[in-house]
C-alpha cells in the first residue's frame, strides 16, 4: 500500500498501533488532574477540562497531526525524520548544524526514555484495575504484570501488522464505549460543555497559583502519546493516521473527558476511578477488562516507536549497525528490532519491579517526553521555515503558540522530578552520551579515513606491478568513487591481484522486491576488472551469492565456489588520551569492534570470506 492510499482495514489498524497510548489517558489524566488541583469543586473540574481542550487541540490536533506529520523523511516520522530533514539546509560542522545535532540527540534520548516507562505504567495500571473486580489479587499484580508484558514483547517478532491485526479491534470498541458512556453523562449534564472557553482554565491557573505547575504536569498525561503518534507514522502513512484521529480518536476523548465532568458535577464530591462508574454496575466487569485490554495495547505505541527511531538513528550514524527485519511486504515502515525489543523489555520489568505500582511510576511519567516534544517543535519551525518556504508570520504564529504550550508543559513536569521523574532524565543523560560517543567517533573515523583513501582512478596504477594469481577476487565497497580499503591491504600485504577483480557494491532500494534478471548492473573500469551494482528490495535480504548469480544471467560467468571474498574491517584504536575524550574515544572503539559486521549482514559464503583489517587511530 502507498503512504498516499488508505483503507478502512489500515485506519483500524492504526487506531490501534498509533493511537494506544494516549487512548487510555481518561484511564488517569482528569483524576490526577484534579488531585493535583486539590479539589474536585466546580472550578476545578471546569478548568481541567478546559486546559486538557486545549492542550489536545493545540499539542495534539494542530501540532502533531496537522503540521509535524507534513515533516517525514521518506515516509518516516519521529524527531529523527525532523533531524534530517533540517540538516538538509544546514552547512555540515556550523554552529547551527552542530546545534541541530545536539537537539536531535538530546530528543531521541528522551523519547528512548518514554518507550521503557510506557509500557511498564500501561500494564500495572491494567493489571491493578483487576483489583476493582477481585480485592485479593493485589499480590499477584507484580508476576500477572511481568507474565502480560512477556507476552507482549515476544509477540513483537510477528510484525506490526499482525499486532495491529489483533490490536486495531479491540482499540476501536474502546473508542466507542468512551465516546457513548461520555455522551449519556453529558446528556445529563450539558452544561458542562461550557468548560471550552479557554478562560475557565486560565482561571483555574490564577486562582490557584501554588498548585498551577502540578496542575499542568497532570493535565500533560493527557497529550504523552503524541511523540509516539508522529514516530509510528512511518507504520501506516499519514492519511490512515489523520483519519483515525478526526474520526473517531478526538471526539471520543474529548466526550470522555466532559463526560467524567459531569459526573463529578453531578455527584458534587470525588469520585475515584470516574472512567469505570460512566457505566452501569451490571457493565462493570466487561469496562474493566476491556480498559484492561486497552491499557496493555498502549505500550505498543512506543514500542513501534522505539523500532522506528532505532533503525533511523543507525541510518543517520547515531548508532552502530544493528539487525532490522522487516515485516511487511506492503510498508517499509513496518520493522522489528530484536536487540531493542529486549533490551526496553528487560528495562521495563526493571521499572515495573523498581517503583512497583502505577501511582508511583506515574511520578516519572512524561518528564522526559515533553523535552522530545519541546524539541520536535524547534527543529519543525526552522524545517517550515527552510525547506516548506513557509513566510515568517505563518511561522511564527503557529510555532510560537506550540512553543509557549511545551515551555508550559516544561515547568509542569519539572515538579516531577524529586518523585521518580530524575530516573529518565538521567537515562536520557546516559543515552545521549552513548549517541554523541558514536557519531563523534564516526566523524573522527571518515576524517582519519579520508586521509588513508585511494580514489578508483588510482586503481590501474595500484595493479599494475602486482602479481596476478587465478580466480576471482570480490571486493565489497561502499564509497563507488574509492577503492576499496580490503583491495589495497590485499595488494599492499599480498602483493597479489586476482584474474578477475569484481568490486560489488550493494544498494537497498525503497520498494518490496526486485526482478532479480535486473538486480545488477555491471560496468568493467579496467581490463578484467568490473564494477557491479546489486540493488535488494527492502523486503529482501541483501545476500552477495544470489548477486553474483544475477551476474550469470548477464554474461559475467562468476561463481561462488570459484571465488575469495574479501572484506575491509576498521579496527579503531583510541589514543591514550586523559579525561573525558579518552574515556569516549575508548569506549566508541568498543562499539566499534562489537557493531554487526559485513559479512554477516550481507550473507557472504562463510568459509570463502578474507576479512582484512585497517588499523585507524583516532
Amino acid at each position: 500500500m502507498s503512504h498516499s492510499r488508505w483503507t478502512l482495514s489500515t485506519v483500524v489498524s492504526a487506531t490501534g498501533i498509533v493511537y494506544g497510548d494516549i487512548g487510555t489517558s481518561p484511564l488517569y489524566a482528569l483524576e490526577q488532574s484534579l488531585v493535583a488541583a486539590g479539589s474536585f469543586d466546580r472550578e476545578a473540574v471546569f478548568g481541567v477540562l478546559s486546559l486538557i481542550f486545549w492542550a489536545l487541540a493545540i499539542s495534539i490536533t494542530l501540532k502533531y497531526v496537522t503540521i509535524i506529520m507534513r515533516a517525514d523523511n521518506e515516509g518516516e516520522g519521529g524527531i529523527l525524520a525532523l533531524f534530517a530533514l533540517a540538516k538538509r539546509r544546514l552547512i555540515a560542522g556550523s554552529r547551527w548544524a552542530r546545534a541541530v545535532v545536539a537537539l536531535a540527540l538530546a530528543g531521541t534520548a528522551f523519547f528512548f526514555c518514554d518507550a521503557l516507562i510506557t509500557p511498564a505504567i500501561s500494564v500495572l495500571s491494567a493489571v491493578e484495575g483487576m483489583e476493582l473486580l477481585n480485592p485479593g489479587f493485589t499480590q499477584y499484580v507484580i508476576p500477572v504484570t511481568i507474565a502480560v508484558l512477556f507476552v507482549l514483547f515476544a509477540y513483537q517478532r510477528r510484525g506490526t501488522a499482525r499486532v495491529a491485526s489483533l490490536f486495531g479491534p479491540v482499540m476501536v470498541v474502546w473508542f466507542a464505549v468512551l465516546a457513548v458512556s461520555g455522551a449519556l453523562a453529558i446528556g445529563r449534564n450539558p452544561h458542562v460543555l461550557a468548560a471550552m472557553n479557554p478562560v475557565y482554565g486560565i482561571t483555574l491557573l490564577a486562582h490557584r497559583p501554588g498548585v498551577a505547575l502540578a496542575v499542568i504536569g497532570a493535565v500533560f498525561l493527557s497529550v504523552t502519546g503524541g511523540e509516539a503518534l508522529y514516530a509510528d507514522m512511518g507504520h501506516f502513512g499519514k492519511t490512515p493516521v489523520r483519519i483515525a484521529w478526526f474520526a473517531m480518536v478526538w471526539p471520543a476523548l474529548i466526550i470522555n473527558y466532559f463526560g467524567q465532568g459531569a459526573l463529578l458535577l453531578e455527584a458534587g464530591h470525588a469520585i475515584p476511578h470516574p472512567l469505570y462508574l460512566l457505566v452501569p454496575p451490571a457493565a462493570l466487569p466487561w469496562m474493566v477488562i476491556l480498559a484492561t485490554m486497552a491499557t496493555v495495547i498502549a505500550s505498543q505505541a512506543t514500542i513501534s516507536g522505539a523500532f522506528s527511531m532505532a533503525r533511523q538513528a543507525v541510518q543517520l550514524d547515531l548508532l552502530p549497525r544493528i539487525r532490522v527485519l522487516q515485516t511487511s511486504a506492503q510498508e517499509q515502515g513496518q520493522i522489528y528490532v530484536p536487540i531493542v525489543n529486549w533490551l526496553v523489555f528487560g528495562a521495563v520489568v526493571a521499572f515495573v519491579i523498581g517503583f512497583g505500582s502505577s501511582d508511583a511510576l506515574s511520578g516519572a511519567y512524561g518528564a522526559a517526553v515533553v523535552g522530545t516534544m519541546l524539541i520536535t517543535t524547534i527543529l519543525g519551525s526552522f524545517v517550515a521555515a527552510t525547506q516548506w518556504n513557509w513566510p515568517k508570520w505563518a511561522v511564527a504564529v503557529p510555532f510560537g503558540l506550540m512553543f509557549l504550550l511545551d515551555c508550559v508543559f516544561v515547568a509542569g513536569n519539572l515538579t516531577k522530578v524529586p518523585t521518580g521523574g530524575w530516573i529518565p532524565l538521567t537515562l536520557s543523560a546516559v543515552l545521549f552520551m552513548v549517541f554523541l560517543t558514536w557519531r563523534s567517533g564516526r566523524l573522527e573515523l571518515r576524517a582519519a579515513l579520508a586521509k588513508m583513501a585511494v580514489p578508483r582512478s588510482e586503481l590501474a596504477k595500484m595493479i599494475a606491478g602486482a602479481h596476478r594469481v587465478p580466480g576471482t577476487g570480490v571486493f565489497l565497497a561502499s564509497d563507488p568513487g574509492l577503492v576499496p580499503s580490503a583491495l589495497i591491504r590485499n595488494i599492499e600485504h599480498n602483493g597479489v591481484v586476482h584474474e578477475r577483480v569484481i568490486i560489488l557494491q550493494i544498494e537497498i532500494a525503497h520498494t518490496p522486491r526486485l526482478d532479480p534478471v535486473r538486480r545488477v548492473s555491471i560496468e568493467e573500469i579496467l581490463p578484467s576488472v568490473y564494477s557491479i551494482t546489486a540493488r535488494f528490495g527492502f523486503m529482501e535480504t541483501p545476500d552477495v551469492g544470489e548477486a553474483l548469480k544475477s551476474c550469470r544471467t548477464r554474461g559475467l560467468k562468476v561463481f561462488t565456489e570459484d571465488s575469495s571474498f574479501f572484506v575491509g574491517r576498521h579496527v579503531v584504536r583510541a589514543r591514550p588520551l586523559p579525561g573525558f575524550k579518552g574515556m569516549q574515544r575508548r569506549f566508541f572503539a568498543r562499539m566499534q569492534q562489537h557493531s554487526t559486521q559485513a559479512a554477516e549482514f550481507f550473507r557472504m559464503p562463510f568459509r570463502g570470506v578474507v576479512v582484512l583489517n585497517t588499523a585507524v587511530e583516532i
